[in-house]
């Protein structure tokens, strides 16, 4: 039986803007299990993103409870929560923040290096990472001479390095072409199901979404399931 990698409880983040209070997310609780791939769908503005940094550690003010492979995360100090992103996490974003001035395989043994793994060790696991994501022969090009599905790629790599329990991507394909974003989707989906790491994938795009094994949808602050005919 697969084991909850992340485990979300009651929780709830709200601002004040304007004299108002507006509650972004409200009492969200949510399950992902060792090897699944939940897609987090939700218009532009739905609190998805608010939703993965706080998942991912990276923002504090909220209210509930976050588990993440069996440790309580929500009361952590910030080096403690440093730890964790560092040991546990892996994350891809929309823009893939790669170091401009460092080899495709320099930014995915970048991570690797500060984790502390020998740099000889590091460097053939992004070589390997690259390899299956299809970049062998590309793996001392920059960032300027790599296509956008290409960088991107490589961002999934540099994520997935550290072989952590739990991916989180923030609209991975949304400054893609459909056809190249369908080109990263699947690598993604296939490195992170291959390694049977836990991932939360944040997107508005419905048809991405079908891909992966569960959909769930936030409106107005609350997660709801989408059900398979729904999928469809």
């Amino acid at each position: 039986m697969s084991r909850p990698v992340l485990e979300v409880r009651h929780l709830s983040r709200r601002f004040e803007q304007g004299g108002q209070v507006i509650h972004v997310l409200r009492d969200v609780n949510l399950t992902v299990n060792a090897g699944e791939v939940v897609a987090l769908l939700g218009v532009s503005g739905a609190g998805k993103s608010t939703l993965l940094q706080a998942v991912g550690l990276l923002e504090g003010g909220f209210e509930g409870e976050i588990g993440i492979a069996g440790e309580a995360c929500a009361k952590l100090s910030n080096g403690e929560r440093t730890r964790v992103r560092r040991e546990k996490l892996g994350f891809v974003y929309q823009f893939h923040h790669l170091l401009p001035d460092f080899t495709a395989l320099e930014n995915v043994v970048m991570p690797q290096l500060v984790a502390g793994k020998p740099r000889g060790a590091a460097e053939r696991r992004a070589g390997e990472l690259l390899a299956e994501l299809g970049l062998g022969a590309r793996l001392e090009h920059r960032p300027s001479q790599l296509s956008g599905g290409e960088q991107q790629r490589v961002a999934v790599a540099r994520a997935l390095a550290n072989q952590p329990v739990l991916v989180l991507a923030d609209e991975p394909t949304g400054n893609l072409d459909e056809a190249t974003a369908r080109i990263v989707l699947d690598a993604f989906l296939r490195l992170v199901r291959e390694t049977g790491a836990a991932a939360l994938v944040a997107t508005h795009n419905r048809d991405l979404a079908r891909a992966m094994d569960r959909v769930v949808l936030l409106h107005n602050g609350v997660l709801e399931p989408v059900t398979f005919e729904e999928k469809a």
